[in-house]
């Protein structure tokens, strides 16, 4: 697949959670092989919708979500991650009372020939997750369950990881660290959408960002030119971005 053809291509969704209640109405998004696409915008946008509507977590009542060439839409998560498709949730994304080790398990279940060759990648990633494979998820740090959380995500070889909220609640030393992780991830071939309430620092790490207002797209760009467009910096940025 060409770096010009979009790996995941989401056309006009339209979706909400209850009947006739949309949250989404008409949004759009593309993300090619190799990148970092960041979607901000103020609280009740729906951000967080587009990313569990691309997951199949949220009924689509018009448009279509492609991988590659295939239509995807309405698809389970459980067949999405078998396409290679991962998903972090923002709350409730480990399980703590199983060590890091058997969280990274449930990670590799549809596969679980490949947990040795994939623990390696994720342990090169994140170093302490080897070093306290044996320690209980409840016993970990806001961070570091975030670590095991997207350490799951990466087990079944993706080629996609969708990032809901990864620095909510985080320490600011943890947010930075957090941001960090992505970098790395993409630079080892995963591309990733990130939906994120630290609107500068996403659009810092990501090569491509989408304003949302109202389940629609306000605006685009790369994330360099959202962060010097004046109207999103005057309508959005000064709300959204941390000091």
């Amino acid at each position: 697949m060409s770096a010009d053809q979009a790996l995941v291509r989401a056309d006009d969704l339209v979706a909400g959670y209850l009947p006739e209640v949309d949250i989404l109405n008409g949004c759009s998004l593309e993300l090619h092989p190799g990148e970092i696409v960041g979607i901000i915008g103020p609280n009740g946008a729906g951000k967080s919708t587009l990313l569990k509507a691309v997951f199949g977590l949220v009924d689509i009542r018009s448009g279509s979500i492609h991988l590659g060439d295939e239509e995807i839409t309405g698809l389970s998560p459980h067949q999405l991650v078998a396409r290679g498709i991962g998903f972090v949730p923002q709350t409730e994304n480990v399980f703590p009372r199983l060590t890091i080790q058997e969280n990274l398990e449930m990670g590799a279940f549809q596969k679980p020939g490949l947990f040795g060759e994939r623990f390696e990648v994720v342990a090169e990633l994140f170093p302490l997750l080897a070093e306290r494979r044996s320690q209980r998820a409840d016993g970990l740090s806001g961070g570091q369950r975030q670590m095991v959380a997207i350490g799951r995500a990466l087990m079944m070889d993706p080629q996609v990881v969708l990032l809901d909220e990864p620095s909510a609640g985080l320490s600011p030393a943890y947010q930075d660290e957090v941001f960090e992780q992505i970098t790395r991830i993409a630079q080892h071939g995963v591309s990733l959408i990130l939906v994120e309430q630290n609107a500068r620092r996403c659009l810092e790490i990501c090569d491509r960002g989408y304003v949302l207002d109202q389940g629609v797209n306000a605006y685009t760009g790369t994330g360099q030119e959202l962060l010097e467009d004046p109207k999103v910096i005057s309508l959005y940025l000064g709300t959204l971005m941390g000091s």
